[in-house]
């Protein structure tokens, strides 16, 4: 009975406690996407070619979604001819240090730990999106009709929420329809303001992300629980080398949500984990997962998609390294 206790508290606290942090964080993302429009933002990048990684890296701040979200964004800055060291700054801060990241970082280790790891993910943004742009592999990103055979179907995900409920609901008439659609058509629908969108998008984003927090925080309160300190101890403790370098490798393939992603470390740094791997598998996970790379792959060409997960991998290590002996 003390367990399941415990297991609820921790539940309740950390789901309580991010529920909160997304909450807001939904808000000034919807007024933030309403007043300042992604559309006039990849068209700066076009012009702004010799800051190109220092803006898609910034860009990318400010673009709080998944992958599946993230990659249509990425086509047309693509076909608008944006170059590859953009786009890869671009995709590199994108899933790491938006918004949303950050905030739930700060929500569960504090301002040091959320500060340090936004000068590590972003500096590796505009590092690696640098870099591109001094190889061979610079041109490395499909554009045009390698883009309309490589094309998604379209989807109504968070980042286009807005736009798919604002459609307007079709129905019937039972009687003389075509009188009623007649005067339907003469009256003009009002359009929502700013703000309308601003909380409709808001609330679309908050519904998409709790799901994967209250997941987060039911294995959060299971784990502090149920999961031995010893066994967390004798794999990821410590400060080995070979912990950082093992979560980070892992960390690449899964699909780490981070919103359970994070709730679950804090149990697990709790019980012994070394703070090198938590976030060597942090970023990994997060960064370059296969679901992500399949994705990024309908934008880039294979030896680009290499140099992405390349980018990911190192920054993992060299982030791990630093939280585990120099933060």
């Amino acid at each position: 009975m003390d367990k399941l206790t415990i297991a609820l508290s921790e539940f309740i606290h950390v789901g309580g406690a991010l529920a909160i942090v997304i909450a807001v964080v939904s808000v000034l993302t919807g007024f933030m996407r309403e007043y300042i429009p992604q559309e006039k933002l990849q068209k700066k990048l076009t012009k702004h070619e010799k800051w190109g990684p220092l803006l898609g890296a910034f860009f990318g701040m400010l673009t709080p979604f998944c992958s599946a979200s993230v990659v249509p964004v990425t086509m047309g800055m693509a076909t608008m001819g944006v170059s590859l060291g953009t786009v890869m700054s671009f995709l590199i801060s994108a899933p790491l240090c938006n918004f949303i990241v950050l905030a739930m970082v700060y929500a569960t280790f504090g301002f040091k730990v959320t500060a340090s790891y936004l000068l590590i993910t972003f500096l590796a943004a505009i590092i690696g999106g640098w870099l591109i742009t001094k190889t061979p592999w610079r041109h490395e990103i499909k554009r045009g009709d390698e883009l309309e055979t490589n094309k998604t179907p379209p989807s109504c995900s968070a980042a286009q929420a807005t736009q798919c409920d604002a459609k307007p609901v079709q129905t019937c008439g039972s009687i003389n329809s075509n009188a009623a659609s007649t005067t339907e058509a003469n009256i003009e629908m009002p359009q929502p303001t700013k703000t309308e969108n601003a909380l409709r998008f808001a609330m679309a984003l908050f519904k998409k992300i709790m799901p994967y927090v209250l997941l987060g925080a039911l294995i959060s309160g299971l784990s502090a629980a149920y999961l031995s300190a010893e066994l967390v101890e004798k794999y990821v403790g410590g400060d080995n080398i070979f912990s950082i370098v093992i979560a980070a490798v892992i960390g690449v393939p899964l699909y780490l949500r981070i919103e359970m992603a994070i709730p679950l470390l804090n149990v697990l740094i709790a019980k012994g984990m070394g703070m090198g791997p938590a976030m060597a598998l942090i970023i990994g996970g997060t960064g370059a997962s296969l679901p992500e790379i399949a994705l990024v792959s309908a934008v880039l060409k294979p030896k680009a998609v290499v140099a992405f997960v390349s980018i990911i991998l190192a920054t993992a290590i060299v982030g791990g390294l630093l939280f585990q002996y120099v933060i």
